[in-house]
């Protein structure tokens, strides 16, 4: 049965024994009842477990019961209220305090009178975490539907700290049904209440069930601010809402740009939904833009999409966008994404298979021009698979993975960086096919002393086509390649503990052998672009980001870890190692128009080194950083360190990053950059904040930050103003909207928004 129902009923029984004559026969004095109890005041009842037994007809309140009102207050472990007999009781041991004080002790207490019309008329229930539902009257019919007439709900109790200040938010309804048969709430009028003050109405909602996401389509007001729309409210509001529907509406004024128009309709059914999206307005101020797709009267977009199981396991799906313009979605904060894909997809998942299956198209947001549209790739089409088969115990596991990798683009993908104009080209114009298949063979034996060995034993076959339509392009070229790879991975783990802290020292070794001289298996490099050498990687088969790459020939990766964790739950990791490249050609030293791994530490014999640090310790202090170093000159050529504090309310964070010049890849100067930011306590749940960073190479700042919060447990605003300084400069303002509940609810909207001019 539903919980929320659940606790209605239950508290209905509790509260009918504060309003009537209570009886233990011949135990309870017959004056004890007689101080006067004040008709309107309220009836607190608390209990561990509320449960209403559908098929008995009763319901059972247990577990600590406290029931107060008018100075009396009774306590015991179990209230039934017998709904078909009309009988309400205690069992076992009671204890009944009245307004005089008087304490007396029984057992198994009858409860009598005319209290159930009183209950009607003044009922409240206090929730195990403190929160407190209010209503003017209650009642339950055959279809076991719950209703409360006038009801409120405060997860914050009365909302009113031991200041008196008030906090927090609450919830009221003209009407509110529960239906325990299929979960539903039906809210006659609902208003949201901020600090005690409404904010927020709807002629109605209906929530197809009291879960946690119930309040999820409270309607949430938000603030925004940038220098091309000026001050905006938005307001979103569910205007229609069923089971199977959703019809949410959000008007927003600019002071700029005048009124702009949003819809969303949500379409639920068995085993899947979809929803279509829609904003548009007619501009007052063109002006505010500068580029020239987004300079006319009227701009919108249109964006769908949708997911649905149609047999176990698998999951098809598409979405879709559509525009005026590339620069309207982030000029008007629909999202603050850098582009958009529309695409259709079909996955698949179980617990040793994974499948996926897309034709995609990829959209930039923003000023971008249509020639730079036409250098994005197009997935045509992109399936993925992976299979993880255990053999017989000892036996070790089978790895089986492939890819079919299709991208077509309208025009080369090209750039120039640096002083030297050193060239990128990220893509072909054309049609490229690449499939890949791996499968191996591994498993672990423990020998001697300690030490771990892994094994693995496999091979990849390649085959791919490119249709040569670049004019820059390496021309019509096809290839088949059979890759074998073995691998050994030794490792001897030692720990040591003195009862309080444990410490493990783990020397690793690695060799691994890929068979081939063909390292760009995919002809043209689409997806295999970007790379980092670090400790995340330093002991990886295979460091290349996608498929188009593949590391060759015998290479070794030496290195180990260090962990310590201390009995207050403090800790201290370090990874450090190396690569060496013994024999074959090195993939990491071949040319790729995409630049790829250039001057990153892999393409000489021996790699630049890397370390790994990572630790937390009390009160609130985190650590991490990370150093590539090269070994021959030496010298460090990357490098980055973090450290966060927060305790009390307050906190601070500082970051650093280096990255050394690397003319090859067109970067002549050195890079330094640090950021730092500082929260600050002002008052009771309010704080300050702020953030700066600076480029320390070009000696000036980039980016600065500053706002303000509340958060009192069970509201949190907040409004942050941001400003960059780059090649465009941009002020941004963020507003954050949430409410919550000790229970875990944590419901609301942060702003994101584009760039002003």
């Amino acid at each position: 049965m539903n919980s929320a129902l659940r606790l209605a009923c239950a508290s209905a029984a509790l509260a009918l024994v504060a309003t009537g004559g209570v009886t233990a026969q011949g135990l309870i004095p017959s004056d004890f009842f007689n101080a006067p109890i004040d008709p309107a005041s309220p009836s607190a009842i608390e209990a561990s477990t509320l449960t209403f037994d559908n098929a008995s007809n009763v319901i059972l309140a247990s577990g600590d019961v406290v029931l107060k009102r008018g100075g009396y207050t009774l306590t015991g472990q179990n209230l039934v209220y017998d709904r078909n007999s009309d009988n309400v009781h205690f069992t076992g041991a009671v204890t009944i305090r009245d307004p005089s004080g008087n304490l007396t002790e029984t057992t198994d207490l009858e409860v009598t009178g005319g209290m159930k019309q009183a209950f009607l008329e003044a009922m409240t229930i206090t929730t195990y975490d403190g929160a407190r539902i209010t209503a003017d009257s209650t009642d339950y019919d055959e279809a076991l539907e719950t209703l409360l007439v006038n009801a409120t709900y405060a997860p914050c109790g009365e909302c009113i700290d031991a200041k008196g200040r008030r906090i927090g938010w609450s919830m009221k309804a003209k009407r509110v049904i529960s239906n325990s048969e299929d979960g539903s709430l039906y809210l006659d009028q609902p208003s949201l209440a901020i600090l005690g003050i409404p904010v927020a109405w709807l002629p109605f909602l209906w929530l197809p069930d009291t879960s946690e996401d119930a309040l999820s389509r409270v309607p949430k007001p938000a603030y925004s601010f940038t220098e091309k729309t000026g001050h905006a409210l938005a307001f979103t509001s569910t205007v229609y809402s069923t089971r199977w529907s959703d019809v949410i509406l959000t008007p927003t004024l600019m002071s700029r740009q005048g009124l702009l128009l949003g819809g969303e309709w949500v379409q639920r059914f068995e085993g899947g939904s979809f929803r279509i999206k829609g904003s548009g307005l007619y501009q007052r101020d063109q002006g505010a833009f500068t580029f020239s797709e987004a300079k006319r009267d009227w701009r919108g977009a249109l964006q769908t999409s949708g997911s649905f199981q149609p047999v176990k396991d698998w999951t098809v799906g598409m979405s879709y966008t559509a525009f005026t313009d590339a620069a309207y979605l982030p000029d008007y904060t629909r999202t603050d994404d850098k582009s958009s894909v529309n695409e259709i997809y079909a996955t698949n998942l179980t617990e040793n298979t994974y499948i996926d299956a897309r034709v995609q198209s990829f959209t930039l947001l923003g000023d971008v021009t249509q020639a730079s549209q036409g250098q994005q790739g197009q997935t045509r089409p992109t399936v993925r698979f992976d299979h993880i088969e255990d053999l017989a115990p000892g036996l070790g596991r089978i790895e089986v993975s492939g890819k079919l990798l299709g991208v077509r683009r309208d025009l080369d993908s090209t750039t120039t960086v640096g002083p030297a104009s050193t060239p990128y080209t990220f893509g072909y114009a054309g049609s490229k096919q690449h499939a890949s298949l791996q499968a191996g063979w591994q498993n672990q034996y423990i020998g001697g002393g300690g030490f771990v060995f892994t094994p693995y034993v496999g091979a990849r076959a390649d085959m791919a086509y490119y249709d040569g339509s670049s004019a820059i392009g390496p021309g019509p070229t096809s290839l088949f390649s059979a890759t074998p790879i073995a691998a050994m991975d030794v490792r001897f783990p030692m720990a040591a503990s003195d009862g309080r802290t444990v410490h493990l020292v783990e020397p690793i070794a690695q060799l691994v052998y890929r068979g081939s001289s063909t390292t760009a298996v995919g002809i043209t490099n689409d997806d295999a672009q970007s790379f980092v050498f670090d400790d995340t990687n330093l002991f990886s088969y295979n460091r290349f980001s996608g498929s188009d790459r593949q590391e060759t020939g015998l290479r070794a990766n030496l290195g180990g870890r260090y962990q310590v964790n201390f009995a207050d739950n403090d800790y201290l990791e370090l990874i450090a190692g190396q690569s060496f490249q013994l024999a074959g050609a090195n993939a990491f030293g071949a040319a790729d128009p995409a630049q790829t791994a250039v001057g990153g530490g892999l393409d000489a014999t021996a790699s630049y080194a890397v370390l790994g640090a990572y630790g937390a310790f009390e009160p609130g202090i985190r650590l991490g950083g990370k150093l590539q170093i090269d070994t021959v000159e030496p010298s460090i050529a990357r490098g980055g360190f973090g450290g966060s504090f927060a305790q009390d309310g307050y906190s601070a964070s500082v970051d650093y990053n280096y990255l050394a010049a690397n003319p090859a890849a067109g970067v002549v100067n050195d890079q330094h950059e640090i950021g730092g930011s500082v929260g600050v306590p002002i008052a009771d749940y309010w704080t300050i904040r702020a953030a700066s960073y600076w480029d320390l190479q070009a000696n000036r700042w980039y980016k600065v930050s500053g706002g303000v919060q509340y958060d009192d447990g069970y509201l949190l605003m907040a409004l942050d103003g941001t400003r960059t300084n780059g090649v465009a400069n941009d002020t941004k303002v963020t507003a954050t909207f949430a409410i919550k509940a000790p229970a875990g609810l944590n419901l609301g909207y942060s702003g994101a928004f584009a760039p002003g001019q």
